[in-house]
């Protein structure tokens, strides 16, 4: 009996071996399967992400009016829903919205470009008074130049003829505005209809959007991602519209008092301007020099305009901007960066308008969906992190209920 037994024990034993063995190799092809199809799908990731930009760049026709025209879509659903809350239907409140947002671009078109056209027509005229008030600047030029002139003889290095590179401009702004305004004015059309029927179908589309989620978590989660994009989206551009607003009738004050002319036109560049980080403030100082040069006699009249507005500048964004705005839309200046080039690279002027609302509305999202973990693909497992605390709101969500939960019962975990 007892070597029957013992039979029978070994046989059990190498059973369980060959299926312990078996389910080794099992798990085993399973993780290699898995990693395969994790790494073409990161593969594929990697090469669409390559393309997008080329095709939005390709694309530019179509791709930057619906992108603008959604970014101001969104940015205008508070004002679609303070409407809607009165009593008015989606459509008519879509409407006043859209109409509501031509009668401020006209104005705002209106009052920079209407006298900028002057300003550029009097170019040609004032070319010398701008050379007369920057000969010290020439001056100062030539002598370095003799300098360099000399030193490179010495040295017996000759340079190459220097060749005349004649640049064509348009002879007036009217004209320039003649040949592109047939597209502009489709692009504008095709935008605003954009705008109107989005806002129409919004509350309908959000309703749909979140009933259609297979859970009441999903159904949540949706809920307070489109609540999270349109807060923070409508929330910064209405804040800096306002603040670039106050920071564009200030410099214009400033400037009247100076007695510069056109002081209405220069605060519609500063506002307009001021939308984009960085960039926009160097341009605007860059153009009231080129200004105070066509208006002042001498190159210290000419540095003013520039230096009150850089002063305003400065107080606004170190100061008045984050206290208005807050911690919650703080954005690294390196993400800015990053997107202001990307997005001027594919769309010019007008990529580098919308570069912050839409790092904004990405940003949003991601915070909610998570985003692929690269590093822990490559070197662990792979899973997603979410950007920011994942349990803020959560954490302040709770905070407000702690009160009205402080007599309820708790369940024994």
């Amino acid at each position: 009996m007892l070597p029957a037994m013992d039979v029978r024990r070994r046989h059990h034993d190498v059973e369980d071996e060959t299926a312990g063995e078996a389910r080794l190799l099992a798990e085993g092809i399973t993780a290699k399967r898995d990693r395969l199809l994790a790494s073409l799908t990161l593969i594929a990731g990697i090469g669409l992400i390559i393309a997008i930009p080329f095709a939005l760049r390709t694309g530019a026709e179509f791709f930057m009016p619906v992108t603008a025209a959604l970014v101001v879509a969104i940015a205008l659903v508070p004002l679609l829903e303070w409407f809607e809350r009165r009593g008015i239907p989606s459509k008519p409140a879509a409407g006043l919205c859209v109409l509501i947002f031509l009668l401020l671009a006209m104005f705002a078109i209106g009052s920079i470009v209407v006298p900028a056209s002057d300003w550029v027509a009097q170019v040609p005229s004032k070319i010398p008074k701008v050379r007369a008030a920057l000969a010290p600047i020439f001056d100062l030029y030539k002598n370095l130049d003799r300098f360099i002139e000399k030193t490179m003889a010495q040295i017996a290095i000759s340079r190459p003829p220097s060749r005349t590179v004649q640049v064509e401009t348009p002879n007036s702004m009217l004209g320039l505005l003649t040949t592109s305004a047939p597209h502009l004015l489709i692009q504008l059309f095709f935008s605003l209809l954009v705008i109107f029927f989005f806002l129409a179908g919004w509350t309908a589309m959000r309703k749909k959007t979140i009933v259609s989620r297979g859970s009441f978590e999903g159904a949540l989660t949706t809920a307070r991602v489109i609540q999270q994009v349109v807060d923070a989206t409508s929330t910064y551009l209405g804040t800096i519209t306002l603040i670039n607003v106050g920071l564009g009738t200030l410099t214009a004050s400033v400037l009247w008092w100076m007695g510069m002319p056109s002081p209405v036109m220069w605060g519609g560049i500063v506002a307009v301007a001021n939308y984009i980080p960085y960039l926009g403030p160097i341009v605007c100082a860059l153009l009231l020099f080129l200004g105070g040069l066509m208006t002042y006699p001498d190159i210290w009249g000419a540095l003013l305009p520039p230096a009150a507005f850089i002063s305003f500048h400065l107080i606004e964004a170190n100061f008045f901007t984050p206290m208005v705005v807050g911690h919650r839309l703080t954005i690294s200046p390196l993400s800015i960066l990053v997107s202001l080039s990307f997005w001027a690279w594919v769309w010019g002027t007008t990529g580098a308008l919308l570069a912050v609302p839409l790092l904004i509305i990405m940003k949003t999202i991601f915070s909610a969906a998570g985003t692929p973990d690269i590093a822990g693909f490559l070197f662990e497992h792979g899973t997603l992190t979410h950007i920011g605390d994942p349990n803020e709101e959560e954490e302040d969500e709770r905070q407000e209920m702690q009160p009205a939960m402080v007599d309820t019962p708790q369940r024994p975990t």
